[in-house]
């Protein structure tokens, strides 16, 4: 197929719209099920290229939940504790296989935001991974192929509608891509960057111990990075992505968004969160609602009397902002990637609140020797990579 036809363009105005390779190539994709649009594609070919990537760099199977051409969640297949599993809503399903726990760290980190994502998964779709996708709002799934019991279960979501697409992973695309923006055409080399552990070679700050893990998770919050919307910084911890904040004017304003959602991921495990007692039939999405007004500062949208007994069996008690801190203090080891160098030290400051031990970042900044000390008077290990993210 050289060609595949849309129903319309970013919005239903933006009329004819299509999909072709421009050296003439057949495209790599085979449309299975349902009707994808040109927001589908663009959320699937950059999803794709992130997975495969972090499949590449960690050897895991891995997934992202893509909204808006950015990830609102990325993550390889560790297995789930018990707590993420709760958290998650998957604690019903039993053990998962990698590839579906790869899905559920990936929407569960923010699900406020992943609601009506579009999934893309490394490896082929299993049936553990399929069932968890049949559960969630999603507007549709990439990924190198489908198991018959997969293919089957996806077929019956948005009944029969739901968009599932197979990619060619042997997939090369030419080395200079264009893009067209009021009538003129830009080119530009591909960002065939490659990221791995070397990647975070030079430790700036005097604290050098950057482990396995945070050099796992660095590149995870690279590779993340490079396929969201600039400016952007991802928090990660753990194999997975937990804060993205993506698309802001000032880099200060990236990590406190990215950051608010690495907390609010670490007070969804809290006791006062996981003690919550749902009425019977709520859904998940409404549960999810809930649990972000009740941990955030409009709390008493869901404790006000009338409205607790829509939602809760019982009446929580206020999860006070001195309880919050409290929790929070525990959480540590996270690590913290950005995509280009930070011209301040309060971006350091407000990331060591959330937890941040581990920090990479390109460098550059007149300003690099403040941000270097502001690292080490909190202990923290921060690379310069030298190399910069930005992806538009």
């Amino acid at each position: 197929m050289k060609e595949l036809e849309l129903k319309y363009g970013c919005n239903p105005n933006q009329k004819p719209s299509k999909i072709f390779v421009k050296d003439g190539r057949d495209l790599p994709i085979t449309v299975l099920n349902g009707r994808p649009g040109y927001i589908n594609f663009l959320d699937a070919f950059n999803g794709w290229q992130l997975v495969k990537e972090l499949k590449a760099a960690t050897g895991l199977p891995a997934a992202t939940s893509f909204k808006h051409v950015s990830p609102a969640g990325a993550a390889v297949g560790l297995p789930l504790s018990e707590t993420l599993a709760k958290i998650y809503w998957v604690d019903d399903l039993g053990e998962l296989s990698p590839l579906a726990c790869a899905y559920a760290r990936a929407r569960g980190a923010d699900r406020m935001s992943s609601f009506g994502d579009f999934i893309s998964l490394s490896d082929v779709c299993d049936k553990d991974t399929a069932t968890l996708i049949s559960r969630e709002v999603s507007d549709g799934v990439i990924a190198p192929g489908y198991t018959d019991e997969a293919l089957e279960i996806l077929k019956q979501k948005k009944k029969g509608a739901y968009n599932v697409i197979q990619i060619d992973p042997d997939y090369v695309p030419q080395p200079i891509e264009h893009k067209d923006v009021f009538g003129i055409t830009f080119e530009q080399g591909r960002n065939e960057l490659k990221i791995d552990e070397n990647f975070f070679a030079n430790v700036v700050t005097k604290n050098k111990e950057l482990t396995e893990q945070a050099k796992i998770d660095l590149a995870i919050a690279m590779i993340t990075l490079k396929y969201t919307q600039s400016n952007s910084v991802c928090f990660v911890k753990d194999g997975q992505a937990i804060g993205i904040g993506a698309g802001q004017q000032s880099r200060i304003h990236c990590t406190r968004l990215a950051g608010s959602k690495a907390d609010n991921w670490w007070l969804r495990q809290s006791p006062q969160v996981l003690g919550l007692q749902f009425v019977d039939g709520i859904g998940r999405p409404d549960r999810d609602n809930a649990i972000d007004l009740y941990i955030g500062e409009d709390y008493m949208d869901v404790l006000a009397e009338g409205e607790w007994q829509r939602i809760f069996k019982v009446k929580p008690e206020v999860f006070t902002r001195e309880q919050k801190r409290a929790w929070l203090d525990q959480m540590k080891d996270v690590a913290l990637g950005s995509d280009a160098f930070f011209p301040f030290g309060d971006n350091i400051e407000r990331a060591y609140k959330s937890g941040v031990k581990y920090i990479a970042q390109p460098g550059g900044s007149i300003r690099d020797q403040i941000v270097i000390d502001v690292c080490d008077k909190n202990d923290m290990v921060m690379a310069f990579t030298g190399l910069r993210l930005f992806h538009h």
